[in-house]
């Protein structure tokens, strides 16, 4: 594989330094971070540039807080100037480098590569291989992030780059907190990269037709059962070398009997639900909504659903959509 070098002194630009600015402040104007920021904005650039130049950029100290919804997590939040300045101005140069190492079947994280792009991936594949996705292997990672191994990353990173400043750089970001800390920019790369070498090993080594990933939660499809079980052991081993654990949920069993749970989706070969957990959360955002006592005008109402709608266009949820458009004041339809 060839090696990428040269790039440091890309990411230290002025003009990729100011690109990085606009990039990270997006909907972020009002920020404390931000407001602080642009009090001496070009000042703080060129000091910026003047620490990764002459080598003395240090990682700030985070924010630690704790998040419950989806589920009890960690986050990780670094200052506006420099940190997440300075992620975005990696990213500028390395985005296009790494993306190009994933295979297509990664969706976490990605430009036109999210969500939707994977719950269509999936019926694709359900409706025109019905014979070959009769079988489901659904597994993800204990802790991924907090269990990512820092020389192992990095010895990553040194399969594909070569620029000697440019790695000390990422192995200073790399070791300023344990595992790679959810809520960093690179963070999500990161993650994308530790695993990126087992999705080429699953695709081109293994052959595996039907194979999908969002960060970690990974859903495989086939049409033997004993192939799943078979391959699930060979999986332990190799993200056992990759010092990670796969959860003691990991489960094969028939798409028919219960359809496949991912990416906030239920997925059948004859039609796609909702995840149940996301259906009760915009009913309930819907019936708040609804007690106002001071009812929201109609642009309001459908801003402070939009989450909710972006799921339920993307499945079969015509009759739950009719429903719940009968207790609201505005009414909810779709324009296909």
């Amino acid at each position: 594989m060839k090696r990428i070098g040269n790039l440091y002194e890309k990411v230290c630009s002025i003009e990729n330094l100011q690109l990085a600015d606009e990039k990270a402040r997006k909907g972020k104007l009002r920020t404390y971070g931000v407001i602080e920021h642009d009090k001496k904005r070009e000042v703080n650039l060129l000091k910026l540039r003047e620490t990764l130049l002459n080598g003395t950029f240090h990682t700030s100290k985070y924010d630690v807080f704790t998040i419950y919804e989806p589920k009890e997590r960690e986050i990780y939040r670094l200052p506006y100037f420099p940190d997440r300045i300075l992620h975005h101005a990696i990213m500028n140069v390395l985005e296009p480098i790494w993306v190009s190492t994933f295979t297509a079947d990664t969706y976490s994280c990605i430009k036109n590569r999210g969500i939707h792009a994977a719950a269509k991936k999936v019926k694709q594949a359900l409706r025109e291989d019905p014979e070959g996705t009769t079988f489901c292997l659904k597994l993800d990672i204990r802790k991924f992030y907090p269990s990512i191994n820092h020389d192992v990353l990095k010895s990553i990173l040194r399969r594909k780059l070569k620029d000697k400043r440019l790695l000390r750089l990422l192995d200073e970001i790399i070791d300023s907190a344990d595992g790679v800390p959810i809520g960093n920019y690179l963070s999500q790369y990161f993650a994308n990269l530790y695993l990126t070498y087992f999705d080429h090993w699953i695709k081109e080594q293994k052959r595996v037709k039907h194979y999908f990933r969002y960060a970690d939660d990974i859903v495989i499809l086939a049409s033997d059962k004993s192939y799943l079980h078979s391959l699930m052991g060979e999986i332990r081993a190799y993200l056992g070398d990759l010092k990670l654990e796969v959860k003691g949920n990991w489960q094969v069993f028939p798409v028919a009997a219960r359809g496949i749970d991912f990416v906030g989706y239920v997925f059948f070969h004859t039609h796609t639900r909702m995840r149940k957990g996301i259906k009760k959360t915009f009913c309930r955002r819907l019936a708040k909504l609804n007690k106002r006592k001071r009812p929201l005008s109609e642009k309001d109402f459908k801003q402070a659903i939009c989450p909710w709608w972006g799921w339920a266009k993307s499945c079969d949820s015509k009759h739950l959509i009719k429903k719940l458009s009968k207790t609201s004041k505005y009414e909810i339809k779709f324009k296909r």
